[in-house]
């Protein structure tokens, strides 16, 4: 089992930059598929960015593409989403969200989820 901790939200004007991040506890973080999702008020809740076991694979959704890179530390239990030319429609709660056998973009097939952080982005 792992819990999940994110950190890094805040408010930030268009076109600028936030680093997020998701500290896992427990001792095989290294053996978890890790995403990144994002829900906006009102939205259903939609896949960012995951990351494979070792951070060689990584996957975007269209709309982040180029703007936000997903990365992974395993030394650290640590998972983060650095995010560049914020726009007013990226604002929204990130979580991040742990799986060992699911490695896609489906929420509901994640195991495990953080508390999320906040992401403001104004105009």
């Amino acid at each position: 089992q792992v819990q999940l901790v994110e950190s890094g939200g805040g408010l930030v004007h268009t076109g600028g930059s936030l680093r997020v991040s998701c500290a896992a506890s427990g001792r095989t973080f290294s053996r978890y598929y890790m995403g990144w999702f994002r829900q906006a008020p009102g939205k259903e809740r939609e896949f960012v960015a995951r990351i494979s076991w070792s951070g060689a694979g990584t996957y975007y959704a269209d709309s982040v593409k180029g703007r936000f890179t997903i990365s992974r530390d395993n030394a650290k239990n640590t998972v983060y989403l650095q995010m560049n030319s914020l726009k007013p429609e990226d604002t929204a709660v990130y979580y991040c969200a742990a799986s060992k056998i699911y490695y896609g973009d489906s929420a509901a097939s994640y195991d495990y989820w953080g508390q999320g952080t906040q992401v403001t982005v104004s105009s």
